[in-house]
């Protein structure tokens, strides 16, 4: 895996692969081969915050939400389960992506999953880190280095 990993950061490097790119790839090789052993460390042996333990979903803004539907659906056999007006949740596997209707074309958030989630444990834990989190309901989010929005959530089951 650390080949890999190094390959992929070395196209990024030399511009052969864009970050949205990147990104994805980094994002298939999690959801296969999985982060780390225990989601939500002990405080006395944590290496880093949380382990995740899978890509848990992937939102993208879209310009057509119906059109990216029938996209995912024909192209890669994504199953619809749910749908709004300007909304779509299309399943793969336990894992799903979420189109929402935007003016551009963007990925609005990517989200972990981590065992023993609790919100509010989510949000201490990040905030001794020295991150920034954003509660909405019971779902927590926070920026990557870049500004990209990153969500933890419980495992899928």
């Amino acid at each position: 895996m650390i080949r890999q990993l190094n390959q992929m950061v070395a196209d990024y490097e030399r511009g052969a692969l864009s970050r949205r790119a990147l990104l994805a790839q980094l994002g298939a090789l999690v959801a296969v081969g999985g982060l780390g052993r225990n989601a939500l460390a002990d405080d006395d042996n944590a290496s880093s915050t949380f382990n995740a333990v899978g890509l848990n979903h992937i939102a993208l803004n879209v310009t057509n939400v119906a059109r990216s539907r029938d996209f995912y659906r024909k192209h890669l056999g994504l199953t619809v389960m749910s749908e709004g007006e300007r909304n779509c949740f299309l399943a793969c596997g336990k894992e799903f992506v979420a189109l929402f209707q935007a003016n551009a074309p963007s990925m609005d958030h990517y989200c972990y999953s981590i065992p023993k989630y609790d919100p509010d444990e989510v949000v201490e834990r990040l905030k001794t880190a020295g991150l920034a989190p954003r509660r909405r309901s019971d779902r927590v989010y926070f920026d990557d280095p870049d500004g990209l929005e990153v969500q933890v959530a419980a495992t899928r089951k």
